[in-house]
C-alpha cells in the first residue's frame, strides 16, 4: 500500500474546507436571541468528521463517498465515515481560489452542465480528494451526476476504488419500493465487503430511532416558522437540513442541537420577535441554496424589503418516520425516505407533479405571500416546469418569479442584476423598499 501523509496533495480540499468551516459559524443567518450562538455545535461537527476523514485516509481504515440521499443512518449505524465533494461547492465564497477551480472545471465540460457536478469531477482530476475505500454512487435525480461516477472510472487513482450504485425506480408504488429495498440490501453486502464493517439490526435500529426523534423535532421546528413573524431568517432551514442528514445523521447530538433550534424559535415566538422588526414579505425560495444566497441576498432581502425566506426547498421537511420494527421494515422505511422524502430528490427524481404539490402546500401552511423560483442554471429539469408552477401560483393567487442564475459562480448572473430583478417585482406587487 502506498504510504500517506497530511502533505498528500489529495487532502488539499478536506484540509481546506475543515479550516474555512470555522469561519461559516458567523456566516449563516443567525438568530436574534441575544448570546445565542446556534452554529457551534454544527461546526464543530463539521470539523470533526473533516479530521476523521483525514485520519482514516492516512491510517488505510475504511471511508467511503456517497450522498444524503443514499440513507445515511446506515452509514452511521456501521460506524463509517463518509465524504461528499459536493460541499465545497456550497462553502465556494470563502474560498479565495474557487472562481479559478470553477473556470478549471469549464476546460472538461461545457459550462451550461451543473456547476457542482463540474466542480466535483474537477477535483477528481486534479487530485484535490482523497479516493476512498469504496464508492456509494449518486444515480438520481438526475442524469447530469453520472458524469462525476463516469470521470471517476477513468481516473488513475479512482479507476480502482469498487463502486455501488443504488438503482432508484421512477414510481414510488409498492413494487418500486420492494424493488429499492433490495438495492439498499445489495448496498449493504457491498459495503460490508469492500469496508470489512458490519451492519447489525441493533445498531441500524438504534440509529434509526435517534434520526426519528431528531426528524419529529425538525417538523416541529418547521411548523414555528408558519408563525408571522418568522422567528429565523432564510439560513437555518438549510442548516437543519445539512446537519441532521450529514454529519449528524442519526447521532443524539443532532438530536440535542435541534431541539435548541426550536427552543430558540418557540422563545422568539412568545416575545413577538421574528427575523426582521417588520415583516412584509414572507417568500417561499423554491430550489437548493448556497452559503452566498443566506450571507449576501437573504440578508438584503430582509434588510431592504423586510422579505423573509420562511420556507425553501431543503428546510422543508415532509419526512416520515423509519418503522423500527425489524430489519425489513426498516430498509423498507429508509428506502421510501431516499426516494420521496430528501429535498430536491423527492422533487426531481420522477413526475413534475411533485414540484406542485409542494408549493400548494408550503403557499398556503405558510402564509406564503410570493414564490421565487431561481432558476438554478445546473436545474434543468425544474426548469422546465416554470409554466406549470407559475400557473399553480396563479391558482393559489400568489406571484411567482423565476431569476435565473447560478449559485455557485455569481458571474452568471451578478448579485446586483439578481437584486434589481426582484426590487423591480416587489414594486410591481406594490411594496417600496425600506431605503424609501
Amino acid at each position: 500500500m502506498t504510504e500517506t501523509s497530511m502533505d498528500d496533495k489529495c487532502l488539499y480540499k478536506l484540509i481546506q474546507e475543515r479550516d474555512m468551516i470555522q469561519m461559516m459559524v458567523e456566516s449563516f443567518t443567525q438568530s436574534v436571541t441575544e448570546g445565542n450562538n446556534l452554529f457551534e455545535v454544527p461546526t464543530k461537527a463539521f470539523v470533526e468528521h473533516h479530521n476523521e476523514l483525514i485520519r482514516r485516509y492516512i491510517s488505510g481504515e475504511p471511508f467511503i463517498s456517497s450522498y444524503f440521499c443514499c440513507a445515511p443512518e446506515i452509514y452511521t449505524a456501521m460506524d463509517l465515515p463518509w465524504s461528499t465533494f459536493l460541499t465545497p461547492a456550497f462553502t465556494g465564497m470563502l474560498n479565495p481560489d474557487y472562481q479559478d477551480e470553477v473556470d478549471a472545471s469549464g476546460q472538461l465540460f461545457a459550462t451550461d452542465l451543473c456547476t457542482i457536478i463540474r466542480q466535483a469531477a474537477y477535483y477528481v482530476v486534479a487530485d484535490m480528494v482523497p479516493p476512498p475505500t469504496a464508492i456509494i454512487a449518486m444515480m438520481h435525480p438526475c442524469d447530469g451526476i453520472n458524469v462525476v461516477h463516469q470521470v471517476m472510472a477513468n481516473d488513475k487513482k479512482w479507476k480502482d476504488v469498487p463502486v455501488f450504485g443504488a438503482d432508484p425506480p421512477y414510481w414510488a408504488d409498492e413494487r418500486s419500493l420492494d424493488y429499492y429495498t433490495d438495492q439498499l440490501y445489495e448496498m449493504v453486502a457491498f459495503l460490508e465487503e469492500h469496508t470489512g464493517l458490519k451492519l447489525t439490526e441493533d445498531k441500524l435500529r438504534e440509529t434509526c430511532e435517534e434520526s426519528n426523534r431528531a426528524y419529529a423535532i425538525w417538523d416541529e421546528y418547521s411548523q414555528t416558522r408558519r408563525a408571522v413573524p418568522c422567528p429565523h431568517g432564510g439560513g437555518m432551514g438549510l442548516q437543519v437540513f445539512g446537519t441532521l442528514s450529514t454529519n449528524l445523521c442519526g447521532k443524539p447530538e443532532g438530536t440535542d442541537w435541534v431541539k435548541d433550534v426550536l427552543e430558540d424559535a418557540e422563545a422568539l415566538i412568545k416575545q413577538g420577535k421574528g427575523a426582521v422588526p417588520e415583516e412584509k414579505i414572507r417568500l417561499l425560495w423554491f430550489d437548493v441554496l448556497s452559503l452566498g444566497t443566506t450571507t449576501d441576498l437573504f440578508p438584503w432581502l430582509e434588510e431592504e424589503w423586510g422579505a423573509v425566506i420562511v420556507m425553501d426547498m431543503f428546510g422543508y421537511a415532509p419526512y416520515s418516520q423509519l418503522d423500527t420494527t425489524n430489519m425489513d421494515t426498516m430498509m423498507k422505511s429508509l428506502a421510501a425516505r431516499a426516494l420521496n422524502d430528501v429535498p430536491m430528490i423527492r422533487q426531481a427524481r420522477g413526475l413534475a407533479d411533485l414540484f406542485l404539490v409542494d408549493i400548494t402546500n408550503i403557499v398556503k401552511e405558510y402564509k406564503i405571500d410570493a414564490v421565487i423560483y431561481p432558476g438554478y442554471m445546473g436545474h434543468k429539469d425544474g426548469t422546465a416546469n416554470i409554466g406549470m408552477m407559475r400557473e399553480k401560483c396563479r391558482e393559489l393567487g400568489v406571484p411567482f418569479t423565476t431569476i435565473g442564475m447560478d449559485f455557485y459562480d455569481d458571474r452568471y448572473t451578478s448579485p446586483d442584476e439578481v437584486k434589481d430583478k426582484l426590487s423591480k417585482w416587489f414594486e410591481s406587487m406594490g411594496h417600496t423598499p425600506k431605503s424609501g
